[in-house]
């Protein structure tokens, strides 16, 4: 799949414009991008981990001559799928986790993943006002029968 291919079967999964939804992916990719640059680590919870591996300096051998050359270190980027997406690849398509990703029946905005940024510790963009108002909703009537419960686990 390429990305165009990505972003017109986003869009008419969402019902948004093709120019929106190229946007959003394009800003998120550059995150991804800034994030891994700085050396940070990103995870995206049931998808999977995004980090910067260093590779040591090392001494090669050239295929054709048998001449041994010096590989310099260097920084790679490097995934890393989540449990949840091993488990439905190696499922299959047709059996798809439903408790660990979102159904299609789910609103969309009460579901989103959680990306974290692992050095700052804080999350890598501002939820939906609508995402907001859903948790707190959420977190409001869970309040009321899990008292003394931790918080983040409610969201």
């Amino acid at each position: 799949m390429t990305k165009r291919e990505l972003v017109i079967e986003v869009a008419s999964k969402l019902g948004l414009t093709q120019n929106e939804v190229s946007g959003i992916g394009q800003e998120t990719l550059d995150t991804i991008t800034e994030t891994l640059v700085e050396g940070q680590r990103l995870e995206i919870r049931n998808f999977g981990v995004f980090e910067v591996k260093e590779r040591d300096a090392r001494i090669g051998r050239n295929p054709r001559t048998g001449e041994e050359v010096p590989i310099p270190r260097k920084r790679v980027a490097a995934f890393r799928p989540g449990k949840a997406l091993k488990e439905w690849i190696q499922a299959g398509p047709d059996h798809k986790p439903h408790h660990l990703f979102r159904d299609n029946d789910v609103d969309r905005a009460s579901s989103s993943p959680t990306v974290v940024r692992e050095e700052e510790g804080s999350p890598a963009a501002a939820p939906s006002p609508q995402a907001l108002s859903l948790q707190q909703a959420d977190s409001e009537s869970a309040s009321t029968s899990t008292k003394g419960s931790d918080p983040q686990s409610l969201i």
